[in-house]
């Protein structure tokens, strides 16, 4: 019997993620009552936050800027209250996809050949050839994401694009097939495949109910599958994460696994992606938010001792 908590969830605030952090924060907050803890909901559309009185723990069910880039995390630990996900280091350079390109290229964690660009004047890069994939350097949920087919959508793509950051990530399109990998207390879960009933993986088809089809676990042999966890937890290894994390792998014809990007605060509605690989393992969804608490809870017993 787990002891009646009172727990803070986080969700909400001012990203461009907020309507997918609202669901997410709403499904933790309604599986944590029903296990019995008392909840307070803290939507932080500003800066000036304050924490209930008496908050045993806090669940940050945020996404997107001012939630996954760590200024959150930096504000939590200096009030000393324990917090679901990865430390503000972490935070910050998972969420910045040029950061986490370079750890895993020195780590030697396969990923899509890739380069930074920072001007809405910059011309087609030497050296590239199309298809190539667009996607603001600090955000998430596909937001942002613009696919050039040829050099002559190159300037739209990128205005567009640009619209979110200020800095882009072109990066090689990956032939193959779409999957993510879930990390729970430094275990890979199950692999989930992403088929879009039409198009790419954007945010319309994440987030349309219907227009994308879900297999976990992924219909791999058990050799590819391992290539797959291995480089998920190798990925999320490399940005330093702790306790849970989602990494998103494109899967080559031949098997070779090509790491995209990793998720420090993945969705969490019920059908996110997380939540379904915890469910192949067994692990239901008002489980694995108790789980993602006790590792909160237990990394402060940790620090306590030292």
């Amino acid at each position: 019997m787990n002891p009646r908590l009172h727990i803070t969830v986080m969700f909400g605030g001012p990203s461009a993620e907020r309507e997918v952090s609202l669901r997410s924060g709403q499904a933790v907050a309604s599986a944590l009552r029903s296990l019995g803890h008392s909840i307070s909901e803290l939507d932080p559309m500003d800066l000036n936050w304050q924490l209930p009185e008496k908050t045993d723990a806090v669940f940050l069910a945020l996404h997107g800027t001012y939630g996954e880039d760590g200024a959150v995390q930096q504000r939590l630990e200096e009030l000393g209250v324990p917090y679901t996900g990865c430390g503000p280091d972490a935070s910050r350079v998972a969420f910045d996809k040029v950061l986490t390109k370079r750890r895993l290229v020195q780590v030697g964690v396969p990923t899509a050949r890739f380069e930074a660009i920072d001007s809405p004047s910059a011309a087609w890069p030497a050296g590239w050839k199309p298809p190539v994939v667009l996607k603001p350097v600090r955000q998430g949920s596909s937001v942002g994401l613009q696919f050039v087919e040829h050099p002559n959508q190159w300037r739209t793509a990128l205005a567009e694009s640009l619209r979110f950051d200020s800095e882009v990530l072109m990066e090689e399109r990956i032939d193959g097939r779409e999957t993510t990998v879930g990390i729970l207390d430094g275990q890979a879960l199950p692999v989930v495949e992403v088929r879009p009933k039409k198009g790419a993986y954007d945010y319309g088809n994440k987030y349309t109910s219907g227009a994308t089809e879900y297999f976990c676990p992924a219909p791999f042999d058990a050799a590819t599958t391992e290539r797959i966890q291995s480089a998920g937890l190798r990925a999320f290894e490399a940005v330093e994460g702790r306790d849970y994390g989602r990494v998103d792998i494109m899967v080559r014809p031949d098997g070779e696994p090509v790491v995209l990007e990793v998720n420090t605060l993945p969705g969490m509605t019920e059908t996110s992606l997380l939540p379904k690989a915890a469910a192949a393992a067994g692990i239901s969804y008002a489980e694995l938010c108790q789980r993602m608490i006790d590792l909160a809870l237990r990394r402060r017993r940790v620090n306590r001792r030292r």
